[in-house]
């Protein structure tokens, strides 16, 4: 231990000022980019890829020759693959970083407590209840663990406190912002007339619109929870894991959205019966 000590020791020591601002450089540029990735779906590829570069350095331990050679020809074109695969994700991030604002680094104005989020929780019952009996239609996004940031991007930045006057002013039909969707960050309204993408399930019932569409479609590929609010209707729906449960009062909505935020991890809301709605 003295030695390995003595080791560490003596090797500082030949480190120059310019080392350790090198160094510190480099930390810096790693953090904004993981900070920056996180933001996008391109963090579940990175972990994708480093579970392969795992395996093979195993394989190439535990002498599994035919995984090996398999695993060590992929890599051969993985630069190339990666520039393909993460195109979108890559454009995304150099135009972000161009966009970096240090007052942003820390969000020391974020409030995470129960009592917040239980606020944001009864201000969107009310106001989905309120646009259900005028036949106002809604589109809510609740941020969880994934990250919206590319669909953040698409929509205006508001940064506003959540209430329920402000989302049903943000829906009145023909404004500005009332045919897209509102993402909530940390509690607060960032964004309003965000695109969300479009579910590619061909069995959902005709009955269903765009809104709905919407809101599976951005279920389908995050954990996010989506309000839904029917124009035609008035029902009120929440799509989470590309599921859609419909026909939720005040009630059952408040007691759903409580559940969902509450967990750590997605997973399905047990409420009434959580099912696809399909064409017969």
């Amino acid at each position: 231990m003295d030695a390995f000590l003595d080791y560490v020791i003596k090797y500082i020591q030949l480190l120059r000022i310019s080392d350790f601002i090198d160094i510190l450089i480099v930390a810096v540029i790693l953090y904004y980019l993981i900070n920056l990735i996180r933001e996008t779906r391109a963090m579940q590829l990175v972990k994708g890829i480093i579970v392969l570069f795992i395996v093979f350095f195993i394989s190439q331990w535990l002498n599994l020759n035919a995984l090996n050679y398999i695993l060590g020809g992929a890599m051969q074109i993985g630069a190339f693959a990666i520039v393909v695969i993460f195109q979108p994700e890559l454009r995304n991030l150099l135009e972000r970083m161009g966009r970096i604002n240090v007052g942003n680094i820390i969000d020391l104005a974020a409030d995470t407590s129960d009592d917040a989020v239980q606020r944001v929780i009864e201000s969107i019952a009310a106001a989905a209840a309120n646009m259900s009996e005028s036949k106002t239609g809604a589109l809510i996004v609740l941020e969880r663990s994934t990250r919206l940031g590319e669909f953040i991007s698409t929509g205006t930045m508001l940064d506003a406190n959540v209430s329920s006057g402000l989302l049903e002013n943000i829906f009145v039909p023909n404004t500005p912002l009332h045919d897209g969707a509102v993402i909530i960050r940390n509690n607060k309204i960032v964004t309003a007339g965000c695109l969300l993408p479009l579910t590619a399930n061909n069995n959902l019932s005709r009955d269903l619109g765009t809104r709905h569409r919407a809101a599976i479609g951005l279920s389908e590929v995050t954990d996010a929870a989506v309000i839904v609010v029917s124009e035609e209707t008035g029902k009120i729906s929440i799509a989470l894991n590309g599921s859609l449960t419909r026909n939720l009062t005040k009630d059952s909505l408040t007691k759903a959205l409580t559940k969902i935020m509450s967990q750590r991890t997605p997973s399905q809301p047990k409420i009434d019966k959580i099912m696809f709605w399909r064409s017969k």
